[in-house]
């Protein structure tokens, strides 16, 4: 584990949870970076080590890089949390890769989606309660988009928010720490994207969302409708850009990831979106802030 020294107890705490190296960088990246700068303490956890991904960045697609996915991998990952200022840990499940074709295959025996839930539980609880954060985010109940891992991340997320701070739960893993949110992190929307479309057009500027936005299901809900919470970030978006690269053998700097120049972003969409699920503080919705409700109760 990477951790820092002890913060002072008037710092707050927040944990990211997620399944592979690069979903922290592409899902809620300038939150934690805000924070991180702000002198909170932010831990990501990577459940896996992302042995399974394919190599998406045809500039690192090479034999020497297919030969050492594991120890790359690895180091983008450092990379990153370096970049975004935060800490960082492994929770050392497998990868078990995205089934593809009709019917699915099922997933490799041993990886993460299929190691029984109370064993990956309780290697997050001794996380949660090493850390103490007050505030966990993760993904909702479809994992974001329906990779098993994802869905597996969600799963003892919320199982592990539950068992943390209950001592009769996973006794060995250490003194039992209640966090006191729980956030879903949600990535594009229709609205969201239908904003860059039309702010890119109006620039003279080629937009890459006119395809997925005709393609859309209009009986398909907007996970806007589900967002609780906004959290302004716009400050933060380059270095959430720099940590996404650091993941090179998974993004490619030409990709439409980065088709929206960041002061477009900053003028239309200078926030990150979440939903607030489980609060044991109180705090009125909508929220500006995944700390709302907790610097009155923490002091």
């Amino acid at each position: 584990m990477v951790l820092a020294d002890e913060p002072p107890k008037s710092r707050l705490r927040l944990m990211a949870v997620h399944a592979h190296p690069d979903d922290e960088s592409s899902k809620g990246a300038a939150t934690l970076a805000r924070y991180a700068a702000e002198g909170h303490e932010v831990m990501v956890v990577t459940c896996t080590g992302g042995e399974a991904g394919s190599v998406l960045n045809p500039a690192m697609d090479r034999p020497e890089v297919q030969a050492n996915m594991t120890e790359i991998r690895r180091e983008e990952m450092a990379r990153a949390a370096k970049i975004l200022g935060v800490n960082h840990v492994w929770l050392g499940f497998i990868d078990s890769g995205l089934p593809e074709g009709a019917p699915l295959p099922p997933v490799p025996e041993g990886s993460f989606a299929v190691v029984p839930l109370e064993e990956s539980t309780g290697a997050l609880v001794k996380v949660i309660r090493e850390f103490r954060p007050h505030v966990i985010v993760t993904y909702d109940e479809n994992g974001g988009y329906p990779h098993p891992d994802h869905i597996r991340t969600h799963e003892i997320s919320v199982a592990a928010f539950d068992a943390a701070g209950e001592p009769e739960c996973y006794p060995d893993a250490g003194e039992p720490w209640q966090p006191l949110k729980l956030y879903y992190v949600h990535g594009f929307s229709r609205a969201r994207m239908t904003i860059f479309h039309e702010a890119l057009l109006a620039r003279g500027l080629e937009s890459p969302y006119e395809e997925w936005l005709k393609s859309w299901d209009p009986e398909k809900a907007d996970v806007m409708e589900r967002v609780t919470t906004r959290v302004e970030c716009g400050d933060y978006f380059e270095q959430r850009d720099e940590a996404l690269k650091a993941h090179a053998t998974q993004i490619d700097p030409n990709s439409r990831w980065f088709a929206v120049p960041r002061d477009l972003q900053r003028e239309v969409w200078p926030t990150e979106e979440y939903e607030l699920v489980r609060s044991l503080v109180d705090s009125t919705l909508p929220e500006d802030d995944l700390f709302a409700g907790l610097k009155e109760k923490v002091g």
